[in-house]
């Protein structure tokens, strides 16, 4: 008889909400960043992975991004990220936060990125059978304009692995601010790009970022979200918009100090009814990986056997990839869920 355990963790899994700069092995984080002469706060690989709120985790993110500034590096953090994943936690598909602006600081233009991108998730694909789409993602520390401009080069470069546009870091005033970015999206919009956006993610957010997020930039998946149940016309609304809210379990509690319990907003989010599937966010720097995300996070957090499966399953049908591929994600999926409920009842 399978345990709950490992039937949590032998589930199949899509992974929508991952910063691909977070897929980099801590070993591989020091590693690069010694190659570049990167200084790191501290030399104490468990210490460096200790945050007080995001301003400071993202201290040790631009760290790590600064030491991306080979294509044979990012190829090689691409795949291995693939690697750990499966090991972990059985990952069928996942999707890629990556900001383009940042690389562009380092010298990597936007073609050059995405082939050295492609170049590590193919293999990865080959080997392994774990596809993959990309998500440019607008850095919001960087401004407005910077942002239609990202727009603009995703947009002069088409690639058939990049599919959508999102938001990430924060504003210089260290707000979520979505539509501060107005422009970039109706942009996105305009040329058939998918839309995403970090809100509603810690306890200062605004429960209206959510609604704006939806109502205003008119995307199709919302980062985070949790404070849409602080509202309940936003839970409302949000629910009847049928939007998916891709969340990241461990992650709230590593920045937010939000205990993974049965009162967790992301166990609320799923009695409420929303469309929640479960991600890592970033993976590594928070300690984690997606089958921890499962096998602990929403054990703590009081979700049911059924309802993981449920979730799990929820990944694959938000999932941003072609209708074929969805197809066939989801057939593999529901066929080892099925055994796999076998395998557990006995």
């Amino acid at each position: 008889m399978l345990s709950d355990t490992e039937f949590l963790r032998l589930l199949p899994k899509a992974e929508l909400h991952c910063h691909f700069i977070a897929t980099m092995r801590v070993t591989t984080l020091q590693e690069l960043t010694g190659k570049h002469g990167i200084p790191l706060r501290t030399d104490d690989l468990d210490e460096l992975l200790d945050y007080e709120g995001l301003p400071d985790f993202l201290d040790v993110f631009h760290a790590a991004q600064q030491a991306m500034r080979d294509p044979a590096d990012i190829s090689r953090v691409a795949y291995e990220g693939v690697v750990d994943a499966v090991r972990a936690g059985n990952l069928r598909y996942r999707e890629y936060f990556v900001n383009p602006d940042n690389f562009a600081e380092l010298g990597v233009d936007y073609p050059t990125l995405i082939d050295a991108l492609v170049d590590g998730f193919d293999r990865a694909e080959r080997e392994l059978g774990v596809g993959y789409r990309l998500i440019a993602a607008i850095n919001r520390s960087l401004g407005p304009e910077t942002a239609v401009a990202m727009v603009e080069t995703v947009i002069a470069h088409p690639h058939p692995a990049v599919v959508g546009i999102g938001q990430d870091y924060l504003t210089p005033e260290l707000t979520e601010d979505p539509l501060r970015f107005r422009d970039a999206y109706q942009l996105a919009e305009r040329h058939g790009l998918r839309l995403t956006a970090h809100v509603g993610e810690t306890i200062g957010a605004s429960p209206r970022n959510v609604r704006d997020a939806i109502e205003v930039l008119h995307v199709e998946r919302i980062d985070h979200g949790y404070r849409v149940v602080d509202d309940p016309e936003a839970l409302a609304a949000a629910r009847d918009a049928g939007v998916a809210f891709t969340c990241t379990p461990h992650s709230t509690h590593e920045l937010s100090a939000w205990e993974l319990e049965p009162d967790h907003r992301i166990a609320q989010m799923v009695r409420a009814g929303l469309r929640v599937t479960i991600a890592t966010d970033d993976a590594v720097f928070f300690k984690t990986d997606i089958g921890r995300e499962y096998t602990v996070a929403l054990a703590q957090m009081g979700v049911g056997i059924e309802d993981a499966a449920r979730i799990a399953r929820a990944g694959f049908e938000a999932a941003w990839c072609d209708e074929a591929t969805k197809t066939r994600l989801l057939a593999d999926a529901d066929g080892l869920i099925a055994a796999l409920t076998a395998a557990r009842e006995g």
